[in-house]
């Protein structure tokens, strides 16, 4: 009988190992970063802050934060695994001076978060522009997805408090455009606000929407051509009317609270006025159906809105709700847009679920927990989280193909960013060598090759 010696080789582990780089597949998110300009935009922006005779640019060290995020750090000390290479990601500032800039930013308020913003929105401009085709506008449409996020918290920071799902923390608006099917979607709105805050406050919405599309090219900023999403919480009078307003002409899509009111409503609709709801696919969504409401139920609503409900079987086990009817759940939305058939509408109305994947991914990029204590730098770091996501957004969108381009960040970590690789000094030139075993080097390797192909900025 042989002796069992354990499922996995044995190896001896010693020190001093030389020219070897981690977190390797990191370059496609630098090379992302030089593509689309990004290093220069964010330090042109942050030169009110740069002190005299100071060695780390600020921008450069706000920069360095976002990749450490997006490579799957959680806090401001995770910047060290960039200082540990750096053959490619450079001059790396050290935890005080990165702790000092947040605060310097945090201390200057809603100047640095303009100027921070300004930089982001420019920077996506012409990254849909290099993108062409893959582009989120190359439809003629964009959609916003306008969504709340708990963020819980460990210990007593500032605004921290209890939230509806009796949980302790904070509770930001966020917004996303969507990059469809065949895409992920990026960030274009952050609003940091107390765990106790209002689902429904319209004026939270509003800001949140102001933000979201200050961050979109100029043609996008207003006109139908922009599609605003939300579940029920932006489905308020005011928030509505806004979007609807004279000047501004947005599209919307909004989820609507069923009312006693929409209820009776509901009950009154004859059998032969529900259509069938469909798929993305095309095919007939088996159980449910489609009706639009008429009548007194849209009198204080904003001229040329639409109100559509859809009816279908529960999933077994489900609990029906008082709103309710006949064994079928009842879910409502609003909407602006005419023309189109109402099965076509609830089934763009529906899509705003992807919305719940974008959450998923900032998650698990910075945002599971907010890491400082005062809600100014927790700003800042919000911030930083968006460029994290916006760099985990484009690098897809301009380099990979296929499914890979639909990978989430802890795909794209365990996958992509953590290939070792060798560095090679020859002459002057240094030279990356991934790891010719690793499944996924040729990806790598394709995807910086197209990123070569895109003309430098300016």
């Amino acid at each position: 009988m042989k002796k069992r010696i354990g499922s996995y080789p044995r190896v001896r582990i010693e020190g001093g190992g030389r020219a070897v780089v981690s977190q390797a597949g990191g370059v496609l998110l630098v090379e992302t970063v030089r593509k689309a300009g990004l290093d220069t935009a964010i330090s042109a922006a942050l030169t009110p802050w740069r002190k005299a005779r100071t060695v780390h640019d600020p921008g450069k060290i706000l920069l360095d934060m976002a990749l450490a995020v997006a490579l799957g750090g959680d806090c401001l000390a995770d910047v060290g695994m960039l200082r540990a290479e750096p053959a490619v990601f450079g001059p790396v500032a050290s935890d005080p001076t990165v702790s000092r800039l947040i605060d310097t930013l945090a201390a200057s308020g809603e100047k640095a978060l303009r100027a921070i913003r300004a930089a982001r929105a420019e920077v996506r401009r012409c990254v849909w522009q290099l993108a062409d085709r893959e582009a989120p506008g190359a439809g003629g449409t964009v959609t916003v997805d306008l969504d709340g996020v708990l963020v819980i918290a460990h210990s007593d920071k500032e605004d921290a408090a209890p939230t509806w799902k009796r949980t302790y923390g904070h509770h930001p608006l966020m917004g996303f455009v969507d990059h469809g099917p065949g895409g992920t979607g990026e960030p274009v709105a952050a609003l940091l606000r107390p765990g106790n805050a209002g689902s429904n406050t319209a004026a939270d919405h509003i800001t949140a929407a102001q933000l979201a599309l200050a961050q979109l090219p100029k043609k996008y900023r207003r006109g139908r051509q922009t599609l605003i999403r939300t579940d029920s919480a932006g489905g308020t009078h005011d928030f509505v009317a806004w979007l609807a307003q004279r000047g501004r002409w947005l599209s919307y899509s909004v989820g609507m609270v069923i009312t006693d009111t929409i209820h009776q409503h509901v009950l009154k609709v004859p059998e032969s006025a529900w259509t069938p709801a469909v798929e993305a696919e095309g095919e007939i969504r088996d159980g449910a159906w489609v009706a639009e409401l008429t009548g007194d139920v849209l009198d204080g609503w904003p001229k040329g809105m639409r109100l559509i409900v859809r009816k279908e079987r529960p999933h077994p086990g489900a609990q029906l709700r008082l709103t309710d009817a006949d064994g079928m759940r009842l879910t409502c939305f609003a909407t602006n847009t005419s023309g189109r058939p109402i099965a076509e509408l609830e089934l763009r109305h529906r899509l705003r679920a992807r919305a719940e994947d974008r959450i998923r991914a900032a998650r698990a990029t910075g945002l599971r927990n907010l890491p400082l204590h005062r809600t100014a730098q927790n700003r800042i770091w919000l911030e930083i989280v968006q460029i994290a996501l916006d760099l985990l957004a484009w690098m897809p969108m301009l380099a990979l193909t296929g499914k890979v381009r639909c990978w989430e960040p802890r795909r794209l970590r365990l996958r992509l960013f953590t290939t070792a690789g060798q560095l090679v000094t020859t002459g002057r030139r240094r030279i990356l060598r991934l790891a010719r075993h690793w499944p996924w080097t040729s990806d790598i390797i394709a995807a910086l090759e197209r990123l070569a192909l895109l003309p430098n900025p300016g």
